[in-house]
């Protein structure tokens, strides 16, 4: 299936995940070729589901029984509603890195659209950023979103030792210096792009840094490569040495990079390959699918009126 003309215009990364020659080939990587064949599945009936539901087709999208009730994450972080949603929003500041790298921490920091949507974006300027905290605490409840959890003990004895003031204080008085590191980079890993910024930045918020780094890949895939090494969280490690138990997750999830996987989705005809940053998160879903296959695990129904699929 084609990419839809939305994301080739949303996002400026596909020519890197497009004609990338195999390195290496699944029996190399997989103990196993029966798992790399049921994972293989798996990844092209989720977005097989993605695109039927793209397209306005009527559910059930699957007669797979785990993943018509079931709530999964898309193959393409690239086509989950919020990150369309936040992607869309900072469109018309693409071009100024610091204020676009502001304002996209702080929208996975609040993790609501509707959010930062009513009270605007973040500056540079601190009367302007005051009268946005104003109308921050002035929003109506809930002003923070579920899918990403901040660690709210790890500022409360800084000077800024709420959410509010974190955004609207911190954030702006540091961001320009690691805007600064960040365009020194040459296609880094977000690996190592997330150990030199973390000294910089002060707070050891590993997890959203993660999170922020995969969206700045996206828009300036200059800074950052997703093929390289990437962090395995551990929603993904069961996956991971189901895969290879001899290989390091991280480094693993390169080498199943290398595999120049098609995962269905073409632009301009050439296959989108799925990079290491793709196959962690597949790790992550195909994980809860086992899990739920086999009565196990948190069951989170799939409402088709609310969940972008």
């Amino acid at each position: 299936m084609e990419l839809p003309i939305e994301f080739t215009e949303l996002y400026r990364h596909w020519s890197g995940h497009v004609a990338r020659p195999a390195r290496t080939t699944a029996t190399e990587v997989f103990e196993d070729i029966a798992l790399f064949d049921a994972i293989s599945a798996f990844i092209r009936l989720r977005i097989s589901i993605w695109d039927k539901k793209y397209r306005g087709e009527k559910a059930p999208y699957t007669d797979d029984p785990i993943l018509r009730k079931y709530r999964f994450c898309n193959m393409f972080r690239e086509f989950d509603r919020q990150t369309i949603e936040f992607h869309t929003l900072l469109n018309p500041i693409r071009n100024d890195f610091p204020l676009w790298l502001l304002n996209m921490f702080y929208f996975r920091m609040v993790a609501r659209t509707q959010t930062v949507q009513d009270v605007g974006l973040l500056s540079f300027d601190v009367d302007e950023n005051e009268a946005l905290q104003k109308r921050f605490l002035a929003s109506p409840r809930p002003r923070y979103g579920t899918p990403y959890v901040f660690p709210v003990s790890t500022i409360m004895r800084s000077a800024t030792p709420t959410r509010e003031t974190f955004i609207t204080e911190y954030l702006p008085s540091i961001m320009q210096t690691v805007a600064k590191e960040i365009i020194s980079w040459k296609k880094l890993s977000v690996a190592e792009g997330v150990q030199k910024i973390l000294p910089l930045f002060g707070f050891n918020l590993h997890f959203l840094w993660t999170e922020v780094l995969i969206d700045v890949a996206y828009q300036f895939p200059e800074y950052l490569d997703l093929f390289k090494t990437f962090p395995v969280g551990p929603g993904s490690l069961p996956t991971m040495r189901r895969i290879n138990s001899a290989t390091e997750p991280s480094e693993l999830a390169v080498r199943l990079g290398e595999l120049s996987f098609d995962s269905g989705i073409c632009i301009n005809g050439a296959p989108i390959v799925l990079s290491a940053e793709n196959w962690e998160g597949v790790g992550c879903e195909f994980r809860k699918y086992t899990n739920l296959s086999e009565g196990k695990g948190r069951k989170r129904l799939y409402k088709q009126s609310t969940i972008s699929i």
